[in-house]
């Protein structure tokens, strides 16, 4: 399919053959017929891409602060991995379309359907889009795919007025009549309001003359004379600033020309240092709107799919985007008046210039989505080299930040030819593959598992997924490494147990820790032991909210499942030696957006008589480094801190200094050589025995008490 995509460092723009997305779960596949460039959101995205990196810094100082807190904990040339990556990839375009259904997965539309979508990163510019059910709405019979395009950017300018929340016949200015001020004049006319429409220049006066505006004048002090005898001197019931500029213009005036505890809504961007004397003096009400309403932001709505009450939330986005559309049906409001250009997808470079560079008069620019030709050039093609003979092919199943910062650039260094990679979007699939010249790349990771070409298969993609794609590349008989964890669930164990025992492949999960220097080490120095050892294992997490992907328990599984096993295998590891049973306690707090069991205490019991406990904390501070480790044995005490330091007790004092390296490397290093010889640098009881100790720490919390892991292992 075709999609637009600019590059990040460039500021390029191409239309680019991509592979189609999936279809979401409680979600639908939607072929584009029209979707609308937002002349002001996409043109501050497109000229800020190019500006250089020294501009980009100055307007972005959070990514610099981000940038500075890496090279402090990882170094200048980790550092400059990650930048060089970001930079070199492709970014979308575009969030209000309309098209019809190809496939769903939600109980509200059947193929076939006509729909609008919204939302960045879902209703972008291309052929194709996987929209979730909460961000598409079914389009009325009476209203066009081409009308049906500008339900977001409607919706937008909808909740703008519903923040105003004005009453019949009150006096109303639009600050800004672009594309969102000349719908919110419209939405206010269709109010029953009087309005006067505010820009500072008069290219679309006309328009917003022919929209019903009652006065119109230019953005300046010298204005308000005017506008405020528009109101017969009393002020404006509300001003709504849809105006887009760095400027503090805007709010100074629209504070000037609003009256006495009136109120101010903000929905473009523009500078927001609030003037306190005249804010004070007439008790104005200052709001911003969030974008397209209620659930904007909140991923158990958008990507999800959890509606909020009706009876709670009358006025949710989805419902806003409905809302629209009926008025538009209803003859309220005409929005293709608003178009001054259209162009084929395959012309949407001509588009994007004439947003950037041309002096023409645009409002709305169209794209459309005619049954286009299949014969655009790949991006990644030109990157393909012959490959060699002898190499073990690797296919890669989910390439986010951690895949492309961590494991790929090491795997770039072996003797592995990179053949296929997929990923769940289709730009970060060819982002990917250009970047680290795979031969293809797709949104289809079945078909790389299924490839008879794919040697190995390696997967990062999100936890849900990892029971299948291991399932399913030991059933392809097709050595697998997959990042923690291995599976999510008691029953996925038993299922991928049972496959395994038909078809014993190499399988490999990502516990790096035991493979890092300073472990290795540890391990060395305490072989020749004659006694149990104890461990203590404290980890500064850091806290993540509870509607991240990480915690719910159907998709992530939660930190115990998704991080804890590290530690788990980590001591397995030191003590050649399996659990025995374990005891979990949590920090009873009262925090509404954290999970529970984010900072918990873990105690395990192994064979040997060891004992391990793991400190597993979200609430400690982010000065502090993440992780401190400490054994002790037979009058000896080695503490490692942060995989920097390692401080060793015997009958002297010694220190030892490392990188902060956690063994990703040597981890890499170690499954690629011992897959090409058919085996695994873990064995899979081990890799079994990790998973279901976090399960069973799960159990202990859940129970208050102490598990026997012989127990719990009959018992289920």
């Amino acid at each position: 399919m075709l999609q637009v995509l600019q590059h990040q460092q460039s500021g390029e723009i191409v239309v680019a053959e991509v592979p189609p997305p999936n279809c979401p779960d409680k979600g639908i596949l939607v072929r584009n017929f029209f979707s609308v460039i937002s002349s002001g959101t996409e043109k501050t995205s497109v000229e800020t891409t190019r500006l250089s990196l020294l501009e980009r810094a100055k307007r972005q100082p959070e990514q610099v602060r981000n940038i500075l807190e890496n090279l402090k904990k990882e170094g200048i040339k980790s550092t400059i991995n990650k930048i060089t990556t970001k930079l070199d990839s492709y970014k979308t375009f575009g969030y209000s379309s309309a098209g019809i259904v190809l496939e769903s997965k939600s109980e509200f539309f059947v193929p076939g359907d006509r729909v609008a979508c919204a939302g960045s990163g879902y209703a972008t510019h291309s052929e194709i889009v996987a929209i979730p059910q909460n961000l598409a709405c079914k389009i009325p019979d009476g209203v066009s795919f081409e009308s049906a395009s500008f339900a977001t950017i409607g919706a937008i300018a909808l909740q703008g007025v519903r923040q105003a929340n004005p009453n019949l016949g009150e006096n109303v200015a639009v600050l800004g009549l672009g594309l969102i001020g000349l719908i919110t004049v419209q939405l206010l006319k269709a109010n029953g309001c009087f309005v006067a429409g505010i820009d500072i220049k008069e290219d679309n006066f006309e328009l917003a003359r022919a929209f019903g505006c009652n006065f119109l004048c230019i953005s300046s002090s010298e204005s308000i004379p005017n506008l405020l005898a528009f109101t017969n001197g009393l002020g404006f019931d509300s001003v709504i600033i849809t105006a887009s500029t760095t400027s503090n213009e805007p709010i100074e005036l629209a504070l000037q020309i609003v009256r006495k505890k009136g109120r101010v809504v903000i929905v473009g961007s523009i500078g927001m240092n609030v003037p306190r004397s005249p804010f004070y003096e007439k008790e104005v009400e200052l709001t911003i709107a969030c974008s397209y309403g209620p659930g904007r932001y909140d991923k158990n709505y958008e990507e999800y799919g959890n509606d909020y009450p009706f009876a709670y939330v009358r006025w949710t986005e989805n419902r806003n985007l409905q809302a629209f559309l009926n008025l538009i049906n209803d003859k309220k409001i005409d929005v293709t008046k608003l178009i001054t250009h259209r162009f084929s997808i395959e012309q949407a470079v001509e588009a994007y210039n004439l947003l950037s560079n041309s002096n023409e008069k645009h409002i709305a620019i169209l794209l459309e989505y005619p049954n286009t030709p299949k014969n655009f050039p790949k991006i990644i093609t030109t990157q393909i080299k012959k490959s060699k003979e002898g190499k073990l092919k690797l296919g890669f199943i989910g390439a986010g930040s951690f895949a492309q910062f961590y494991l790929l650039p090491v795997l770039k260094e072996l003797d592995v030819e990179f053949h296929s990679v997929s990923t769940a979007t289709p730009s970060n699939a060819i982002s990917v593959a250009k970047h680290f010249g795979f031969k293809y790349s797709t949104t289809n990771s079945l078909e790389i598992i299924h490839n008879p070409e794919v040697d190995i298969i390696f997967i990062a993609s999100r936890h849900d997924t990892h029971s299948q794609f291991v399932l399913e590349s030991i059933k392809a008989n097709k050595p697998v490494f997959v990042e923690k964890p291995l599976c999510i669930k008691i029953e996925e164990l038993e299922e991928i147990e049972r496959e395994y025992a038909k078809n014993p492949i190499p399988v490999m999960v990502g516990y790096n820790r035991r493979f890092s220097k300073p472990f290795q080490f540890i391990k060395k120095a305490i072989t020749n032991r004659s006694q149990p050892i104890a461990m203590h294992y404290r980890i500064n997490a850091g806290f993540i909210p509870n509607d991240h992907w990480i915690q719910k328990p159907e998709i992530g599984g939660g930190r115990i499942i998704g991080e804890v096993c590290h530690f788990i295998d980590t001591m397995m590891f030191l003590t050649d030696s399996e659990p025995n049973e374990v005891y979990a306690e949590v920090l009873s707090h009262k925090l509404v957006n954290a999970t529970l069991y984010d900072t918990t205490a873990i105690t395990i019991k192994f064979n040997d008589g060891s004992i391990g406990v793991i400190e597993y904390f979200a609430n400690g501070s982010k000065k502090l480094e993440k992780e401190y480790f400490e054994v002790f044995w037979e009058g000896n005490t080695i503490i490692l801190n942060n995989f920097e330091v390692l401080s060793i007790y015997t009958n002297k004092v010694t220190r030892k200094k490392y990188n902060g390296s956690k063994g990703h490397k040597e981890e890499i290093e170690e499954t690629i050589k011992l897959f090409t010889e058919g085996k695994s640098p873990i064995e899979f009881s081990g890799i079994k025995l990790v998973t279901l100790t976090t399960f069973a720490i799960l159990n202990s919390l859940q129970k208050g008490e102490k598990v026997s892991l012989k127990n719990f292992l009959l018992n289920k």
